[in-house]
């Protein structure tokens, strides 16, 4: 089995990720337990925009660093999820992948485009003004472990302001991750990826996180 590599794009990975107000005894159980890793995950902060949708749980639709980025589910494992990147777009994006891509990515209608192409701002303004669509402000702070040979995480995430805390396993190996649940005490949390998260946070879905 080839070693999995932080930051570097592999075959499809499986993941576990919970969200939640507090993982403070997994957390250090995480650094603990974590083989060394490169400097430049030790830490990591970003701000992106994710982009939700009422009717579509299976693409994740994220933009950063100007960058549109589109995770697919594949299936769910022993409770572990397999996501795909889909695609990757930059700005400005042409209006015909926004209709044979973007929009059915989306899973809703889509709207008049009049441009041929639309800049990062037309294209937030076609999301605003959508009854089923909403861009949602999303800042990261990340730290990096490896345990098991998965690549781990733990993030203070802000959701338009609002904190919360997320903390995931991912591998391309099942064993390898359930492993390192048991090991940093998660087992039975439930699994919530970002779309399930976020749509809670903003009441698109009416479910409590993990804790």
């Amino acid at each position: 089995m080839s070693e999995l590599k932080i930051g570097e794009i592999s075959k499809p990975r499986f993941e576990f990720r919970t969200f939640g107000q507090d993982f403070t005894e997994s957390a250090e159980r995480m650094a603990r337990l974590s083989m060394p890793i490169p400097e430049k995950v030790w830490h990591r902060e970003s701000d992106e925009i994710y982009i939700m949708s009422r009717t579509n749980d299976l693409n994740n639709t994220k933009i950063r660093d100007g960058k549109m980025d589109v995770k697919s589910y594949v299936t769910t494992t022993d409770g572990l999820e397999q996501w795909d990147p889909k695609l990757k777009a930059e700005f400005p994006i042409s209006k015909q992948q926004l209709v044979d891509e973007i929009f059915p990515a989306f899973m809703v209608e889509l709207p008049e485009l009049t441009e041929v192409e639309y800049s990062f701002d037309a294209f937030i303004a076609l999301i605003d003004s959508h009854p089923d669509l909403q861009a949602v402000k999303i800042h990261k702070e990340r730290f990096g472990y490896m345990v098991n040979n998965t690549i781990c995480e733990v993030a203070n995430v802000l959701v338009n302001g609002a904190k919360i805390v997320s903390i995931n396993s991912e591998s391309t190996e099942l064993e390898d991750i359930q492993q390192t649940i048991k090991d940093v005490k998660l087992v039975g949390v439930e699994n919530i990826n970002y779309l399930q998260a976020i749509k809670r946070i903003i009441g698109m879905k009416n479910l409590p996180l993990a804790n």
